[in-house]
C-alpha cells in the first residue's frame, strides 16, 4: 500500500481491543484497558487528602503529606467527564516515505487508529490537528460521537498534494492551535516526522505540558539513521534545488548517522525535562506491539514518580 487505507484503518477498532502477541504467550492484554489504567489520574480534578486505605492506588500517595504526618496519605481525585485525546498528526509529502516494511504515513495512521479506537472505547472525546499539507492545518473538535475517530481516520487516508507554503514550522503552528481552546487535562498525543531540530519546539511543549498530558511518537525509518548506499544519488531539496550526493562516501555516511543520533538524544532529553514520554514507530515494526511496550513503560514510570 502506498497510502493508509480507511478499512484497514476502522479494523484496527478490533485490534484495539486485544493485542496478539507471539504464538507462545497468552493474548492477556487489552489496549483499550491499557490505555485506560496508564491515563488514570490523568482529565482529573483535585478533591482532597485522606488516610490510605487498603487496596487503595499506591501510584496517587501524597508523599509530603505521609512524611509529615508519619501516615500514609493520599490523593483523591473527581473523574473530569470531558477529558479529550487530541490527536496532531504530520501529513507532510516526508510522511509518505519508508525502504522497510511499510511507509511513514500509513505507520502514522496506524497509531493514531489503536489509540483513537482506545479512547474511543474508553468513552473519551476524539479530536485532532493534521499538519503539513498545503492547505495548512485541518482542525477536528473533540467528540464522543464514534463518528468523530471516522472523520479523523478518513482525513489520514486522504491525498494531500504539496507542503505548506506558509514560513512558519507547520508542526510549531499546530502546538500553537492545540495550545489556544483545548480542555485543561487533555491527553495530547504527536505522531510525527521527528527528523529534525527540535530545540525551537521545546517552549511550546512546555507550554503544552503545564496544562495537559503530552506523548510524542516518533515515525523512523531505518533510512533516517543509516543511510542506504546507492552510489552518487541526485536530490531536490525543499525549495527546489538540486543536491548530488556520494551515498558511497564513509566519511558522508559517518556524518549521516551522527546529526540523527544528535537531533534524537535532543528529542529525548528535552522530553525527560518536560516529564513527556516518547513511543518511537518504525516503519519495519508491528505498531500493536509497539505502543503496548511504550504504554507500559509510561505506566511503570507514572507508578515511580
Amino acid at each position: 500500500m502506498l497510502h493508509p487505507q480507511l478499512d484497514d484503518l476502522l479494523e484496527l477498532r478490533h485490534e484495539a481491543h486485544t493485542l496478539g502477541f507471539a504464538s507462545h504467550h497468552p493474548v492477556n492484554s487489552v489496549l483499550c484497558g491499557l490505555y485506560a489504567s496508564v491515563f488514570r489520574g490523568q482529565g482529573m480534578d483535585f478533591e482532597e487528602v485522606r488516610e490510605y486505605q487498603q487496596g487503595d492506588e499506591i501510584r496517587n500517595m501524597d508523599w509530603r503529606v505521609t512524611a509529615r504526618t508519619n501516615v500514609p496519605h493520599l490523593k483523591v481525585f473527581r473523574e473530569e467527564r470531558q477529558r479529550s485525546v487530541l490527536f496532531c498528526v504530520d501529513i507532510a509529502p516526508h510522511m509518505q516515505f519508508g525502504t522497510r516494511g511499510t511507509f511513514k504515513s500509513i505507520q502514522a495512521a496506524r497509531a493514531a487508529a489503536l489509540l483513537g479506537w482506545a479512547a474511543t472505547n474508553s468513552q473519551d472525546r476524539v479530536g485532532g490537528v493534521l499538519f503539513g499539507a498545503s492547505q495548512g492545518l485541518e482542525y477536528f473538535r473533540p467528540s464522543r460521537d464514534r463518528r468523530a475517530i471516522w472523520r479523523l481516520l478518513k482525513a489520514l487516508t486522504q491525498t494531500y498534494p504539496g507542503v505548506s507554503k506558509r514560513r512558519e514550522d507547520p508542526l510549531a503552528r499546530a502546538l500553537d492551535k492545540l495550545a489556544h481552546g483545548t480542555h485543561t487535562g487533555s491527553v495530547i498525543i504527536i505522531i510525527a516526522d521527528f527528523n529534525r531540530e527540535t530545540l525551537s519546539l521545546e517552549q511550546r511543549l512546555a507550554y503544552l505540558r503545564q496544562h495537559h498530558d503530552l506523548i510524542l511518537i516518533p515515525i523512523d525509518d531505518p533510512a533516517d539513521r543509516e543511510i542506504p548506499d546507492m552510489g552518487t544519488v541526485l536530490f531536490k531539496t525543499r525549495d527546489g534545488a538540486r543536491l548530488e550526493i556520494d551515498t558511497s562516501n564513509a566519511t558522508g555516511q559517518i556524518k549521516y548517522r551522527e546529526q540523527w543520533e544528535t537531533q534524537r538524544t535532543h528529542l529525548q532529553l528535552m522530553s525527560k525535562r518536560l516529564g513527556i514520554e516518547v513511543i518511537p514507530v518504525s516503519t519495519e515494526v508491528d505498531v500493536h506491539r509497539t505502543l503496548i511496550e511504550g504504554l507500559r513503560r509510561r505506566m511503570k514510570h507514572t507508578v515511580m514518580r
